[in-house]
């Protein structure tokens, strides 16, 4: 397994409401030549949790970070204009939290952060790194 320091959280950018399955991503991610999805999981609005990269392969989610870190996607991010909101169901906040606790416990000392630390982005759409702080 290789050495994991850091969770970084994802959204997919799509419209509050409109849901998407790991197999979306995986296909939008193959169309900019990726060799897979670069996510680890894929937070679904009913907060199911799907499975993308193997945790084995280093992501590709977070240019400079992808080595040493786990990709987390919710899905969603944006209003149905595609501005940057804050659109996480109460089941993907319960399922996020359930699965940051997990991960940390499998990888202790590992840091979560939003991919807005990492990049001129909006992404997550919320401040991650505040928000998890205490997990």
């Amino acid at each position: 397994m290789r050495k994991i320091n850091l969770i970084v959280v994802h959204c997919t950018a799509t419209p509050e409401g409109r849901d998407v399955t790991v197999n979306d991503v995986r296909r939008w991610h193959l169309q900019r030549g990726f060799k897979d999805v670069g996510y680890h999981y894929l937070v679904r609005l009913d907060g199911s949790i799907e499975a993308g990269r193997c945790l084995e392969e280093p992501g590709a989610h977070c240019r400079g970070h992808n080595r040493e870190s786990i990709g987390v996607c919710y899905v969603g991010g944006c209003d149905t204009n595609f501005r940057p909101k804050d659109t996480r169901t109460p089941q993907q906040r319960q399922a996020l939290v359930l699965l940051l606790r997990e991960l940390k416990n499998k990888f202790p000392g590992v840091k979560i952060a939003g991919h807005r630390d990492y990049a001129a982005k909006a992404c997550p759409s919320f401040d991650a790194t505040r928000e998890y702080r205490d997990l």
